[in-house]
Protein backbone atom coordinates (compact mmCIF):
# COMPACT_ATOMS: atom_id res chain seq x y z
CA UNK A 1 0.00 0.00 0.00
CA UNK A 2 1.18 3.33 -1.06
CA UNK A 3 -1.90 5.11 -0.32
CA UNK A 4 -5.51 4.45 0.58
CA UNK A 5 -7.83 5.85 -1.68
CA UNK A 6 -10.33 3.06 -1.99
CA UNK A 7 -12.06 0.09 -0.61
CA UNK A 8 -11.58 -1.63 -4.52
CA UNK A 9 -7.43 -0.73 -4.00
CA UNK A 10 -7.36 -3.28 -1.32
CA UNK A 11 -6.62 -6.86 -1.30
CA UNK A 12 -8.63 -9.89 1.13
CA UNK A 13 -4.67 -10.17 2.39
CA UNK A 14 -4.20 -6.89 3.01
CA UNK A 15 -7.39 -6.19 4.59
CA UNK A 16 -6.34 -8.97 7.02
CA UNK A 17 -2.87 -8.12 7.35
CA UNK A 18 -4.08 -4.59 8.70
CA UNK A 19 -7.10 -5.88 10.73
CA UNK A 20 -3.99 -8.05 12.75
CA UNK A 21 -1.87 -5.26 12.77
CA UNK A 22 -5.01 -3.02 14.55
CA UNK A 23 -5.69 -5.92 17.10
CA UNK A 24 -1.53 -5.99 18.03
CA UNK A 25 -1.54 -2.33 18.37
CA UNK A 26 -4.79 -2.24 20.75
CA UNK A 27 -3.13 -5.19 22.74
CA UNK A 28 0.10 -3.04 22.82
CA UNK A 29 2.37 -5.85 21.27
CA UNK A 30 3.55 -3.16 18.55
CA UNK A 31 3.96 0.55 19.64
CA UNK A 32 4.86 2.36 16.19
CA UNK A 33 7.06 5.22 16.55
CA UNK A 34 5.89 8.20 14.19
CA UNK A 35 8.52 10.63 16.31
CA UNK A 36 9.53 13.68 14.10
CA UNK A 37 6.69 12.49 11.77
CA UNK A 38 4.01 15.20 10.42
CA UNK A 39 0.33 14.21 9.84
CA UNK A 40 -1.11 16.79 7.58
CA UNK A 41 -5.45 16.54 8.16
CA UNK A 42 -6.90 18.45 5.49
CA UNK A 43 -10.62 18.24 5.90
CA UNK A 44 -12.81 20.41 3.28
CA UNK A 45 -15.55 18.98 4.37
CA UNK A 46 -16.68 18.73 8.59
CA UNK A 47 -15.73 16.28 10.83
CA UNK A 48 -15.68 15.09 14.80
CA UNK A 49 -14.61 11.46 14.83
CA UNK A 50 -12.70 11.01 11.87
CA UNK A 51 -10.37 13.96 12.80
CA UNK A 52 -10.06 13.36 16.15
CA UNK A 53 -9.29 9.41 15.35
CA UNK A 54 -6.77 10.53 13.05
CA UNK A 55 -5.39 13.10 15.02
CA UNK A 56 -5.61 10.80 18.05
CA UNK A 57 -3.80 8.16 16.36
CA UNK A 58 -0.64 10.10 15.14
CA UNK A 59 -0.53 11.87 18.76
CA UNK A 60 -0.76 8.44 20.87
CA UNK A 61 2.76 7.28 18.10
CA UNK A 62 5.12 9.98 19.41
CA UNK A 63 4.15 11.95 16.01
CA UNK A 64 2.51 15.48 15.14
CA UNK A 65 -0.64 16.70 12.94
CA UNK A 66 -1.55 20.21 11.57
CA UNK A 67 -5.06 20.94 10.73
CA UNK A 68 -6.84 22.56 7.63
CA UNK A 69 -10.26 22.77 8.59
CA UNK A 70 -11.65 23.83 5.20
CA UNK A 71 -10.48 26.61 2.83
CA UNK A 72 -11.11 29.84 5.15
CA UNK A 73 -7.99 31.68 6.16
CA UNK A 74 -6.08 29.93 3.67
CA UNK A 75 -4.61 30.56 -0.02
CA UNK A 76 -7.37 28.97 -1.80
CA UNK A 77 -9.11 32.19 -1.01
CA UNK A 78 -6.37 34.10 -3.39
CA UNK A 79 -6.85 31.68 -6.27
CA UNK A 80 -4.64 29.12 -5.05
CA UNK A 81 -4.79 25.71 -7.42
CA UNK A 82 -5.64 22.86 -5.35
CA UNK A 83 -3.02 20.78 -6.85
CA UNK A 84 -0.82 23.95 -5.75
CA UNK A 85 -2.18 23.56 -2.38
CA UNK A 86 -1.31 20.21 -1.83
CA UNK A 87 2.05 20.48 -3.39
CA UNK A 88 2.99 22.86 -0.78
CA UNK A 89 1.55 20.95 2.17
CA UNK A 90 3.52 18.01 1.03
CA UNK A 91 6.87 19.84 1.08
CA UNK A 92 6.07 19.74 5.23
CA UNK A 93 3.78 16.82 6.24
CA UNK A 94 4.85 13.13 5.62
CA UNK A 95 1.37 12.02 4.82
CA UNK A 96 -1.44 13.04 3.68
CA UNK A 97 -5.44 12.63 5.35
CA UNK A 98 -7.90 14.35 3.26
CA UNK A 99 -11.84 14.87 3.60
CA UNK A 100 -13.22 16.60 0.23
CA UNK A 101 -17.10 17.03 -1.15
CA UNK A 102 -15.56 16.18 -3.98
CA UNK A 103 -15.68 12.87 -5.22
CA UNK A 104 -12.40 11.40 -6.87
CA UNK A 105 -10.42 14.39 -5.08
CA UNK A 106 -8.27 11.76 -2.88
CA UNK A 107 -7.14 10.27 -6.13
CA UNK A 108 -6.56 13.11 -7.60
CA UNK A 109 -3.99 14.32 -4.61
CA UNK A 110 -1.98 10.94 -4.79
CA UNK A 111 -1.50 11.30 -8.15
CA UNK A 112 -0.19 14.94 -7.88
CA UNK A 113 2.26 14.48 -4.76
CA UNK A 114 4.50 11.82 -3.56
CA UNK A 115 4.06 11.25 0.21
CA UNK A 116 0.65 8.99 0.78
CA UNK A 117 -2.47 9.94 0.81
CA UNK A 118 -5.57 8.68 2.88
CA UNK A 119 -8.88 9.52 1.99
CA UNK A 120 -10.81 10.49 4.81
CA UNK A 121 -13.92 10.28 2.81
CA UNK A 122 -14.67 11.88 -0.61
CA UNK A 123 -18.39 13.02 -1.01
CA UNK A 124 -20.61 10.10 -1.53
CA UNK A 125 -18.29 7.83 -2.67
CA UNK A 126 -15.75 6.39 -0.77
CA UNK A 127 -14.55 6.02 3.36
CA UNK A 128 -12.09 3.29 2.96
CA UNK A 129 -10.66 4.10 6.79
CA UNK A 130 -14.23 4.53 8.33
CA UNK A 131 -14.79 0.51 6.26
CA UNK A 132 -11.67 -0.67 7.97
CA UNK A 133 -12.59 0.39 11.27
CA UNK A 134 -15.51 -1.22 10.65
CA UNK A 135 -14.28 -4.46 9.66
CA UNK A 136 -12.31 -4.91 12.64
CA UNK A 137 -15.22 -4.23 15.11
CA UNK A 138 -17.14 -6.88 12.73
CA UNK A 139 -13.66 -9.22 13.86
CA UNK A 140 -13.86 -8.51 17.70
CA UNK A 141 -17.24 -8.93 17.47
CA UNK A 142 -17.71 -12.03 15.48
CA UNK A 143 -14.66 -13.36 15.43
CA UNK A 144 -14.60 -13.15 12.14
CA UNK A 145 -15.36 -11.71 8.17
CA UNK A 146 -16.38 -14.74 6.62
CA UNK A 147 -19.60 -15.99 5.55
CA UNK A 148 -21.82 -12.96 7.98
CA UNK A 149 -25.25 -11.61 7.01
CA UNK A 150 -25.02 -7.88 7.37
CA UNK A 151 -27.76 -5.37 7.38
CA UNK A 152 -27.06 -2.02 5.66
CA UNK A 153 -30.15 0.51 6.42
CA UNK A 154 -30.93 4.35 6.01
CA UNK A 155 -29.38 6.32 3.48
CA UNK A 156 -27.91 4.08 1.25
CA UNK A 157 -27.87 6.13 -1.83
CA UNK A 158 -25.16 9.27 -0.67
CA UNK A 159 -23.77 7.23 2.40
CA UNK A 160 -19.92 6.52 1.33
CA UNK A 161 -19.41 4.11 4.48
CA UNK A 162 -21.98 1.78 3.44
CA UNK A 163 -20.49 1.27 -0.43
CA UNK A 164 -17.00 1.10 1.14
CA UNK A 165 -18.18 -1.47 3.66
CA UNK A 166 -19.99 -3.56 1.40
CA UNK A 167 -17.32 -3.48 -1.40
CA UNK A 168 -15.37 -4.91 1.34
CA UNK A 169 -17.64 -8.16 3.06
CA UNK A 170 -17.96 -9.29 -0.46
CA UNK A 171 -14.57 -9.98 -0.53
CA UNK A 172 -15.82 -12.33 2.53
CA UNK A 173 -18.60 -13.88 0.96
CA UNK A 174 -21.54 -11.62 2.99
CA UNK A 175 -24.97 -12.14 2.24
CA UNK A 176 -26.43 -9.01 2.64
CA UNK A 177 -30.38 -7.15 3.49
CA UNK A 178 -30.42 -3.33 2.28
CA UNK A 179 -33.31 -1.48 4.24
CA UNK A 180 -33.99 2.19 2.56
CA UNK A 181 -36.66 4.21 1.22
CA UNK A 182 -36.83 3.59 -1.93
CA UNK A 183 -35.28 6.81 -3.36
CA UNK A 184 -32.08 6.18 -1.23
CA UNK A 185 -31.60 2.54 -2.14
CA UNK A 186 -27.79 1.28 -2.97
CA UNK A 187 -26.42 2.88 -6.41
CA UNK A 188 -26.92 0.80 -9.11
CA UNK A 189 -22.75 0.13 -9.55
CA UNK A 190 -22.29 -1.48 -5.74
CA UNK A 191 -25.59 -3.95 -6.77
CA UNK A 192 -23.76 -4.97 -10.23
CA UNK A 193 -20.44 -5.00 -8.62
CA UNK A 194 -22.09 -7.62 -6.11
CA UNK A 195 -23.82 -9.71 -8.46
CA UNK A 196 -20.84 -10.18 -10.87
CA UNK A 197 -19.43 -11.78 -7.62
CA UNK A 198 -22.79 -13.82 -6.89
CA UNK A 199 -22.77 -11.64 -3.86
CA UNK A 200 -26.65 -12.71 -2.35
CA UNK A 201 -28.39 -9.64 -1.09
CA UNK A 202 -31.99 -8.53 -0.81
CA UNK A 203 -33.60 -5.23 -0.74
CA UNK A 204 -36.20 -4.66 1.91
CA UNK A 205 -39.19 -2.51 2.65
CA UNK A 206 -38.35 -2.00 6.55
CA UNK A 207 -36.39 -2.68 9.62
CA UNK A 208 -39.32 -4.38 11.77
CA UNK A 209 -39.62 -8.38 11.40
CA UNK A 210 -36.38 -8.60 8.84
CA UNK A 211 -33.82 -8.47 12.07
CA UNK A 212 -33.63 -12.26 12.91
CA UNK A 213 -31.07 -13.30 10.85
CA UNK A 214 -28.40 -10.61 10.58
CA UNK A 215 -25.20 -11.31 12.29
CA UNK A 216 -24.38 -6.99 12.09
CA UNK A 217 -26.59 -4.21 11.58
CA UNK A 218 -25.32 -1.33 10.24
CA UNK A 219 -27.36 2.01 10.21
CA UNK A 220 -26.63 5.32 8.64
CA UNK A 221 -28.30 8.57 8.96
CA UNK A 222 -29.85 10.22 6.09
CA UNK A 223 -27.32 12.97 5.37
CA UNK A 224 -29.04 16.75 5.09
CA UNK A 225 -25.89 17.77 3.47
CA UNK A 226 -26.86 15.05 0.84
CA UNK A 227 -29.89 16.67 -0.25
CA UNK A 228 -30.25 19.68 -2.73
CA UNK A 229 -34.31 19.97 -1.91
CA UNK A 230 -34.79 20.72 2.10
CA UNK A 231 -38.15 18.70 1.53
CA UNK A 232 -37.06 15.76 -0.02
CA UNK A 233 -34.47 15.42 3.11
CA UNK A 234 -38.06 16.04 5.85
CA UNK A 235 -39.34 13.22 3.59
CA UNK A 236 -36.44 10.81 4.26
CA UNK A 237 -35.86 11.42 8.28
CA UNK A 238 -37.10 9.30 10.06
CA UNK A 239 -37.88 6.88 7.60
CA UNK A 240 -36.03 4.09 9.31
CA UNK A 241 -35.74 4.14 12.78
CA UNK A 242 -34.18 1.10 14.96
CA UNK A 243 -36.30 0.59 18.50
CA UNK A 244 -35.27 -1.41 21.39
CA UNK A 245 -38.65 -3.63 20.71
CA UNK A 246 -37.44 -4.22 17.42
CA UNK A 247 -34.87 -6.39 18.42
CA UNK A 248 -37.05 -9.16 20.39
CA UNK A 249 -35.64 -12.53 18.80
CA UNK A 250 -32.63 -11.71 17.24
CA UNK A 251 -29.75 -13.63 17.50
CA UNK A 252 -27.49 -13.52 20.72
CA UNK A 253 -24.24 -12.32 18.55
CA UNK A 254 -25.88 -9.48 16.63
CA UNK A 255 -24.34 -6.17 16.68
CA UNK A 256 -25.81 -2.59 16.15
CA UNK A 257 -23.14 -0.52 14.51
CA UNK A 258 -23.57 3.20 13.32
CA UNK A 259 -20.53 5.24 12.10
CA UNK A 260 -22.07 8.46 13.98
CA UNK A 261 -23.12 11.24 14.23
CA UNK A 262 -26.05 9.80 15.13
CA UNK A 263 -29.48 11.97 14.46
CA UNK A 264 -32.46 9.94 15.57
CA UNK A 265 -32.24 6.85 13.37
CA UNK A 266 -31.65 4.49 16.49
CA UNK A 267 -33.28 5.08 19.45
CA UNK A 268 -31.41 5.93 22.91
CA UNK A 269 -33.90 2.99 24.29
CA UNK A 270 -31.02 0.40 22.30
CA UNK A 271 -28.34 2.17 24.04
CA UNK A 272 -28.56 -0.33 27.15
CA UNK A 273 -29.04 -3.17 25.19
CA UNK A 274 -25.92 -6.06 24.46
CA UNK A 275 -26.45 -5.00 20.84
CA UNK A 276 -25.42 -1.44 21.11
CA UNK A 277 -21.76 -1.40 19.46
CA UNK A 278 -21.58 1.76 17.82
CA UNK A 279 -19.50 3.89 20.61
CA UNK A 280 -16.98 1.13 20.93
CA UNK A 281 -16.89 1.29 17.15
CA UNK A 282 -15.82 4.98 17.10
CA UNK A 283 -13.09 3.79 20.01
CA UNK A 284 -11.81 1.10 17.39
CA UNK A 285 -11.17 3.87 15.01
CA UNK A 286 -8.07 5.32 16.79
CA UNK A 287 -6.31 1.53 16.79
CA UNK A 288 -7.49 1.09 13.09
CA UNK A 289 -6.27 4.34 11.91
CA UNK A 290 -2.72 3.82 13.74
CA UNK A 291 -2.16 0.95 12.01
CA UNK A 292 -3.10 2.58 8.26
CA UNK A 293 -0.57 5.38 9.16
CA UNK A 294 1.74 2.73 10.14
CA UNK A 295 1.59 0.27 7.19
CA UNK A 296 1.78 3.78 5.09
CA UNK A 297 4.43 4.95 6.56
CA UNK A 298 6.70 1.54 6.38
CA UNK A 299 6.71 1.25 10.68
CA UNK A 300 5.20 -2.15 10.46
Amino acid sequence: MKNLISMRDLSKDEILHLMDIAGEIEKGNIVPDMQRKLAALLFFEPSTRTMFSFDTAMKRMNGNTVIMSGTKNTSAQKGESFADTLLTIAQYADIIIMRSPIEGSSRYAAEVVDIPVVNAGDGANQHPTQALLDLYSIVKTQGTLENLTIGLAGDLRFGRTVHSLAQAMALFGAKFKFFSPSFLQMPSYIKDDLAEKNIQFEECPELDGNLDDLDILYVTRVQRERFADPEEYEKARGSYILRKSMLDGVKDNLRVMHPLPRVDEIHTDVDVTQYAYYFQQAKNGVYTRQAIISILMGEV
